[in-house]
C-alpha cells in the first residue's frame, strides 16, 4: 500500500478503517485499480491487490469520498457513511465497465467492437448492429469468433460454451440455449467469453487446470430494471406445432423468470441440460454450416422452468431454479456392423425402432455468504431425477461364412435415477494481502434402479453341411438391477505469497467413491415352464466397489507482470480399487502410487500477442460396464463380460495455444496444438465364438493410447466491418488399442475438417452468409490384415435475410452435402436442404411478429441422420430418420415494460 498525502492523524481519537473489493462485470476480481479516498481531513490512494482488496486505515475527518479508476475502465465514485459508533465499514463490491474510447479532438465516440484481455474477450454490443427485437441467439451469429449450430449450441474461438451468466450470476443454472433464446439483443450492454477455471480456483487465485468457455451477459444500465416475455404459437402441415411462453423480471440485481415450451417440431425453443433420451448424440463444430436438423427421429418436447435470483442481505446472495422437462422420441434406422477377424468376418444388418420417454427434474440453489470478517461461505445443492422409459425392437440378419443368423431383438426398460450433489466452500480471510486458506466439500449421492424385459429369438443357420442344419434359440429374461453410487471429494488449500510477485500454495485433495450393485435375472420361459419363479444364478451378482484416493501437492505461481504468468506443481497421489463379491468370498484391491507433475507457463509477449503452455495429468476410474464380474448374455449375440481387477487409467495432457489480436484490423488468430496419452488406457477385447455369429467383448488396461489434436481460427473483415470472414481447420489423429482374439490390434484415425464462413451485412436491409466445408476421415486398423478406410465429406451452404421495409422480412437458406468412400450405400448419398419463410411485423414498435415457413422444401433432410465409427476391428455406420418437409404459420407476441421516468 503506498499513501501519497495524508492529514496529521497520529495520536487523534475517533480512528476508522475502510476496505473492500473491486471486480470487473464479470465478478473477476481487479488487480491494479487506483482507489482515492477523500475527506475534510485526509486525503490517501492505495492500488487493489490480485485479488481486487483494498483498505484505508486511520481514516478521519467528514464528507468522505473513495473514486477508482484504471486505464480503460469508467471512473465509479461513492459517497462513504459510517453508522453510529462503527469504526469499520467493508464496501459492497464495486463493479469497473470498461470504458468507450474517444477520437481525439472530433468530439465522436468510437465504441470498440472487441477488447481482448487476459482471460475475457469483451463484445461491446452497440457496435454491431441488430434488428429491433432481435433475441440473444441471432446476435451472436453477428459477432466475430462466434458461431452457433442449428440446434443452438454456441461456440467461441472454436469451443463450445459451457455455462451462461448474466451480470455475473447463473441464469437457469447457466443453461445456454434457455439464454440465448429468451434474452432480447436490445437490453445487453456487452457480452464477455471467458476463460473459466472455476470457483475454487478463483477463490485460490492459482490457476493450474484447463478452463472451460462460458459466456457472461451484461445488461444495460436501463435494462437492469425491467420486466419482459413473449409468448409464441404455432401450427403446420404432417401435425406439426409448437408454444412456448416466458415472464421474466429484472430489478437491480433480483431476477425472477418463468418459461415454459412444448413442440413437436424438433427444436427446443429452450431448454434445461441434456435428457438422456434417443436420437441425442454428440454435437461437433462442423454441424454450424449446415442447414439440416440435426436432431434424429421425431421428438414432442415440453418444459418448464422457474428461476429466482437475489441479494438477500448486504453480504447474501441466493439463486434457485427448478426445471422439468419432457422428451418423447420415437427413432427409426438401419445399420450395418461389420467385425474382421482372421479366419472370417461377421456382418450385422439391422433395421430397427428405438421409442423413449424421458422425464427430467433439476433443481439447483446456491447460498453465498460474507461474514463480517470477510470470510465466505458457499452451499450449491443440485438434485435430480431422471426417469426413463426405453423400448428397442430390431430385426437382423448376421453372417459369418457359413453360419447365419436370422432373427429378432426386443428389449424394454424403465430406468430411474435420483441424484443429490452438494458443494461446500469455506474461505479464510486473512489481513495479508494474497494469504488465503480454503476448504471444498463435494458430496454426491447416487441411484439407478432399472427394470428391463429381454426377448431374443433367432434361427441358427448351419450350411457348412450338405444339408443346412436349422437351430431355433429362444431367451426371454427380466433383469431386475439397482446401482449406487455415494462419493466424497474434499480439497483443501492454502495460499501463502512471500513476495510481491509469487503464490506458494500447499493443497490436499480426497476422493472416495462407493459402488454397488444388486441384480437379479428370471428367465421368463422356465419359470412359465416350472410354474415358478425360476433365476439364473450366473447372472446375479451382488457387488462393490471402492475408488480411494488421496493427493497431496505443491504449488507455485510466479506473476512479476501482467505480461508473464507461470505455474509449477508437483503431487503424489496413492491410490486403491478393491471390489468385493460377497456371496462368492471374492476379493480384489490394486493400489498405485502416481507422481503428478503440473506446469503452465504464458507469456503476453505485447499487447495484441499471447502464448501459452500447459501440462495436466489426471486418474480415470473404471465405470461399471467395465468391473462388474458377470457375464451379461441377455444379448446372445454380444456377450459382455466385466474385468472387477481393471486399474485406473492415467491421462497426460500437453497443449499449446497462441493468440494474437490485431485490434486497429479488427482481426484475431488462435491456434492450438495438444498431445494426449494415457497410461493404462481400459480397451476391449473380443472374440469371435467358434462356428457361431457371436462375439464376446471384456476389457483390459495396456498402454500405447495417445491422440494429437490442432485447430486453428481466423477472423477478420474484408474491405470494410460489414464483410467478415471466419476460418477454422481441425486435425484430429488418434492411435487407438483394442485386442481380438488376445491379439494387439492398432487403429489409426485422421480426421482433416477445413472450414470457411462469410458473412456480409448491407446496411440495414440485407445480410446474408456463404459456408464451406471439406471433411477427411481415413482410419487404418493392422487386424487380423492392414485395412484403410477413406470417407470424404463436401458442404457448401448460403443463407439469406432481407428486409422490405421495417415490416416485412424475407429469407432463405440453402446447403449442398457431398458424401463418398462410406461403405454402405446409404451413407454417399447428398442431400440438398432447402428453408424458406417470411414475417410480417405490426402492432406498436413492432412486438408482434407473424411468421410462415416452409422447412427442407425438397424433402431430404430425413436421409441426413448418418453416423460412422472405425475403431478396433469393427466398422460400424447407420442411419436414422430425422423430420421432413413441413410447413408452419406461426405468431410471436413480445412485452416489455420499462420502469417509469421520473
Amino acid at each position: 500500500m503506498m499513501v501519497l498525502s495524508f492529514g496529521t492523524l497520529c495520536g487523534q481519537s475517533n480512528l476508522k478503517q475502510i476496505y473492500g473489493y473491486v471486480v470487473d462485470t464479470a465478478g473477476v476480481n481487479l488487480k491494479g485499480v487506483t482507489v482515492r479516498m477523500t475527506s475534510t481531513s485526509d486525503t490517501a490512494v492505495v492500488t487493489s491487490s490480485s485479488s481486487g482488496y483494498y483498505s484505508f486505515k486511520n481514516v478521519k475527518g467528514a464528507n468522505i469520498r473513495v473514486s477508482y479508476s484504471m486505464l480503460g475502465h469508467k471512473i465509479v465514485s461513492k459517497s462513504v457513511s459510517f453508522a453510529e459508533n462503527a469504526t469499520s465499514l467493508l464496501i459492497p463490491n464495486v463493479i469497473l465497465e470498461p470504458q468507450n474510447s474517444f477520437i481525439e479532438d472530433v468530439y465522436v465516440v468510437k465504441t470498440i467492437p472487441v477488447v481482448y484481455t487476459d482471460d475475457t474477450i469483451h463484445y461491446n454490443m452497440d457496435a454491431f448492429k441488430f434488428r429491433q427485437n432481435s433475441l440473444l441467439e441471432e446476435a451472436l451469429k453477428q459477432l466475430p469468433g462466434i458461431q452457433v449450430s442449428r440446434d443452438g449450441t454456441v461456440y467461441a474461438q472454436g469451443k463450445a460454451i459451457s455455462s451462461v451468466q448474466v451480470d455475473g450470476k447463473k441464469f437457469f443454472d447457466g443453461d445456454v440455449l434457455t439464454a440465448t433464446r429468451n434474452l432480447p439483443a436490445d437490453f445487453i450492454y456487452k457480452i464477455q467469453v471467458i476463460n473459466y477455471y472455476g470457483d475454487f480456483a478463483k477463490d485460490r487465485g492459482i490457476r493450474n487446470e484447463e478452463p472451460e468457455k462460458i459466456i457472461n451477459i451484461v445488461l444495460k444500465d436501463d435494462s437492469k430494471r425491467i420486466s419482459f416475455g413473449q409468448v409464441t404459437a404455432g401450427g403446420g402441415t404432417r401435425d406439426r406445432f409448437l408454444g412456448s411462453m416466458g415472464i421474466n423480471r429484472f430489478n437491480d440485481g433480483q431476477e425472477v423468470s418463468i418459461l415454459g415450451s412444448v413442440n413437436n417440431t424438433n427444436t427446443s425453443l429452450f431448454s434445461f441440460g441434456s435428457p438422456s433420451g434417443g436420437g441425442e448424440r454428440e454435437k461437433t463444430l462442423v454441424d454450424v454450416i449446415d442447414f439440416v436438423d440435426p436432431t434424429d427421429g421425431l421428438n414432442t418436447v415440453k418444459s418448464l422452468g422457474f428461476n429466482y435470483s437475489d441479494q438477500i442481505t448486504p453480504r447474501t446472495q441466493f439463486n434457485t431454479s427448478y426445471s422439468y422437462t419432457r422428451k418423447e422420441n420415437v427413432t427409426q434406422g438401419n445399420s450395418i456392423l461389420r467385425s474382421n477377424y482372421m479366419w472370417n468376418v461377421i456382418q450385422n444388418s439391422e433395421s430397427y425402432q428405438t421409442n423413449s420417454d424421458d422425464n427430467f427434474h433439476k433443481m439447483t440453489a446456491e447460498f453465498k455468504h460474507r461474514f463480517k470478517n470477510n470470510d465466505v461461505l458457499e452451499i450449491k445443492p443440485v438434485f435430480s431425477y431422471n426417469r426413463v422409459y426405453l423400448g428397442n425392437s430390431k430385426d437382423r440378419l448376421i453372417n459369418n461364412k457359413r453360419v447365419s443368423t436370422v432373427g429378432t431383438y426386443r428389449d424394454t426398460s424403465l430406468n430411474k435415477n435420483p441424484n443429490l450433489n452438494v458443494d461446500l466452500v469455506y474461505s479464510k480471510a486473512f489481513k495479508k494481502q494474497g494469504r488465503k486458506l480454503l476448504g471444498s466439500v463435494v458430496l454426491n449421492f447416487n441411484s439407478h434402479d432399472k427394470f428391463e424385459d429381454v426377448q431374443d429369438r433367432y434361427v441358427l443357420i448351419d450350411s457348412s453341411t450338405a444339408t443346412p442344419k436349422f437351430t431355433r434359440v429362444e431367451q426371454e429374461l427380466y433383469v431386475r438391477q439397482n446401482n449406487g453410487t455415494d462419493g466424497v471429494k474434499a480439497s483443501i488449500s492454502y495460499v501463502e505469497p512471500f513476495s510481491p510477485y509469487s503464490l506458494l500454495e500447499i493443497v490436499y485433495d480426497y476422493e472416495l467413491t462407493n459402488m454397488r450393485t444388486l441384480r437379479r435375472v428370471e428367465d421368463k420361459l422356465k419359470s412359465a415352464e416350472k410354474g415358478s419363479l425360476y433365476y439364473v444364478d450366473s447372472l446375479a451378482v451382488h457387488y462393490d466397489y471402492r475408488f480411494m484416493s488421496s493427493r497431496a501437492g505443491l504449488n507455485y505461481q510466479y506473476t512479476p507482470n501482467k505480461m508473464f504468468r507461470a505455474n509449477i506443481g508437483f503431487a503424489v497421489q496413492p491410490l486403491v480399487l478393491s471390489g468385493n463379491l460377497p456371496r462368492e468370498d471374492l476379493y480384489y484391491e490394486y493400489a498405485n502410487v502416481n507422481l503428478v507433475p503440473t506446469a503452465g507457463f504464458k507469456w503476453r509477449l505485447n499487447d495484441e500477442v499471447d502464448w501459452s503452455v500447459d501440462y495436466i495429468g489426471k486418474n480415470n476410474q473404471p465405470n461399471f460396464l467395465h468391473i462388474i464380474p458377470i457375464t451379461d448374455n441377455t444379448n446372445l449375440q454380444h456377450i459382455i463380460v466385466g474385468n472387477p481387477e481393471l486399474k485406473a487409467e492415467f491421462a497426460n495432457r500437453i497443449s499449446t495455444m497462441l493468440r494474437k489480436f490485431i485490434t486497429a484490423k479488427g482481426q484475431y488468430f488462435e491456434t492450438n496444438f495438444a498431445y494426449n496419452f494415457i497410461l493404462n488406457k481400459i480397451v476391449s477385447d473380443k472374440k469371435a465364438l467358434a462356428n457361431s455369429t457371436i462375439q464376446q467383448t471384456t476389457f483390459k488396461n495396456t498402454d500405447g493410447y495417445y491422440d494429437l489434436k490442432w485447430y486453428f481460427l481466423f477472423n477478420t473483415p474484408l474491405f470494410s466491418e460489414n464483410l467478415q470472414l471466419d476460418v477454422v481447420g481441425n486435425t484430429d489423429y488418434y492411435n487407438n488399442l483394442a485386442f481380438v482374439n488376445d491379439t494387439r490390434n492398432l487403429t489409426k484415425q485422421f480426421i482433416y475438417s477445413q472450414s470457411m464462413q462469410l458473412r456480409y451485412s448491407w446496411s440495414d436491409y440485407f445480410e446474408s452468409v456463404f459456408n464451406a466445408n471439406y471433411m477427411l476421415n481415413n482410419a487404418t486398423y493392422t487386424w487380423p490384415y492392414r485395412t484403410k478406410i477413406t470417407a470424404q465429406s463436401l458442404l457448401l451452404g448460403a443463407a439469406t435475410k432481407g428486409y422490405l421495409n421495417d415490416y416485412i422480412t424475407l429469407g432463405a437458406e440453402m446447403s449442398q452435402r457431398f458424401n463418398e468412400g462410406y461403405e454402405s450405400s446409404f451413407m454417399n448419398n447428398n442431400p440438398t436442404i432447402i428453408n424458406a419463410y417470411i414475417e410480417f411485423s405490426f402492432m406498436k414498435n413492432r412486438l408482434a411478429l407473424l411468421r410462415f415457413q416452409g422447412y427442407d422444401l425438397l424433402d431430404q433432410n430425413k436421409n441426413m441422420g448418418t453416423y460412422s465409427e472405425y475403431i478396433g476391428n469393427d466398422l460400424y455406420e447407420a442411419r436414422n430418420n430425422r423430420l421432413g418437409r413441413y410447413f408452419m404459420v406461426s405468431l410471436n407476441l413480445r412485452l416489455q415494460k420499462y420502469p417509469k421516468k421520473k
